[in-house]
């Protein structure tokens, strides 16, 4: 680690379960900017028998959950092990966020889970190690996300929002000198479930809600959920989408065509309505920021500029759009070796800042390691 530079290895495996994200980012601090810059990145697809094994693990016992967690780190491990064989630089850090399993953070026994064994990357790759960037947030009575917003701040300040589509889609905005972001509504958890039903992993392009018809019926149901009233910081997990918006999708007799239009209308008013409440008044010439797999739905993102004609929405290029939440947690790594705050209560709702992910140092040097 140079006096102003630092590299670190972000690891991301998101809801959508499309892959495990690498991203080797360089991070230089200078004049109290930071600037970034994304190295080398690649997803690793996950096989058929990871998908099911992390769709399922929720349900297994402890034991299998136990299990779980030290064989997803022993495999982010060995695919670190290959991905860094093709680089001339060793990581300063590996900052992996794991696997989100559990996300229940309301109440006083709120909890969340990652898997991901921390202690396991680091004996495999004999790097430093840090991942649970959540539980220090939630021990002082955060939500525990959205944690990217930090990035959002001190890497992109040159956009008014910056709206994230995966699995669930998030949004982060400066507002009054104080970032706030939140959970809006589940995106790719639900499109892609409603692709399936065509034999699709996806609907590419969003043609498949292009094609469809609005069902009225089935958006009032899923405008009047609960969660959408609520005005605090907020965030939201798989249960919750198991629980409130996929016993709808299923409840109504539509079309695939239909699910997916009247569900891309859905996500649409939600975001709009987020970004009308955070938008100042006084402001103009605003622009929006949007990464993750669902930018790549173009219909939905023509639908979002009718919406918000006032907002330039702005798709950046294929490795940022990609890899954003991957170079975040990065940089999150960075802070937390630099024991700077990486973790926003403005954001979470917390007791206060703080100082997020547990760091895991290798138990022998890198030259015992078998490769």
């Amino acid at each position: 680690m140079s006096e102003n530079k630092f590299l670190c290895l972000g690891v991301m495996s998101g809801t959508s379960l499309d892959g495990l994200d690498l991203a080797l980012c360089e991070f230089t601090l200078s004049e109290n900017i930071w600037k970034y810059d994304i190295l080398k990145a690649t997803t690793i697809p996950y096989s058929l028998e990871w998908k099911n094994r992390l769709i399922r693990v929720e349900e297994d016992n402890a034991q299998m959950y136990v299990q779980t967690d030290w064989m997803f780190g022993n495999y982010i491990g060995e695919q670190v092990q290959k991905f860094l064989q093709h680089v001339n630089s060793t990581p300063d850090c590996i900052a992996s966020h794991g696997h989100t399993i559990f996300h229940q953070p309301d109440g006083a026994n709120g909890f969340t889970a990652q898997i991901g064994n921390g202690a396991t990357i680091a004996a495999i790759t004999g790097l430093t190690v840090i991942n649970d960037f959540r539980i220090a947030d939630i021990a002082l009575g955060g939500q525990g996300a959205p944690l990217v917003p930090v990035g959002d701040k001190l890497l992109f300040s040159q956009y008014d929002f910056c709206l994230n589509l995966g699995g669930i889609a998030n949004i982060s905005a400066e507002i009054n000198d104080k970032r706030k972001a939140y959970d809006i509504c589940a995106f790719n958890m639900a499109l892609n479930y409603i692709a399936s039903m065509k034999g699709k992993e996806y609907d590419e392009g969003g043609q498949l809600a292009a094609s469809g018809k609005l069902q009225t019926a089935l958006l009032d149901k899923l405008e009047q959920l609960p969660f959408f009233n609520i005005t605090g910081p907020k965030s939201l997990g798989k249960e919750w989408y198991l629980a409130e918006v996929l016993p709808l999708i299923q409840k109504y007799d539509y079309s695939p065509e239909d699910l997916a239009h009247t569900f891309v209308r859905h996500i649409t008013l939600q975001i709009a309505k987020t970004c009308n409440n955070m938008r100042p008044s006084s402001k103009e010439g605003m622009k929006m920021l949007v990464t993750g797999g669902g930018a790549y739905n173009s219909y939905f993102i023509d639908c979002l500029k009718e919406e918000l004609p006032w907002l330039q929405i702005d798709i950046p290029d294929p490795q940022l759009l990609e890899f954003k939440e991957a170079l975040v947690f990065a940089f999150l790594g960075v802070l937390r070796l630099l024991n700077i705050p990486n973790c926003l209560a403005s954001v979470t709702g917390a007791q206060s800042d703080s100082i997020s992910g547990v760091l895991h140092k290798p138990p022998i040097t890198k030259s015992l390691i078998k490769t």
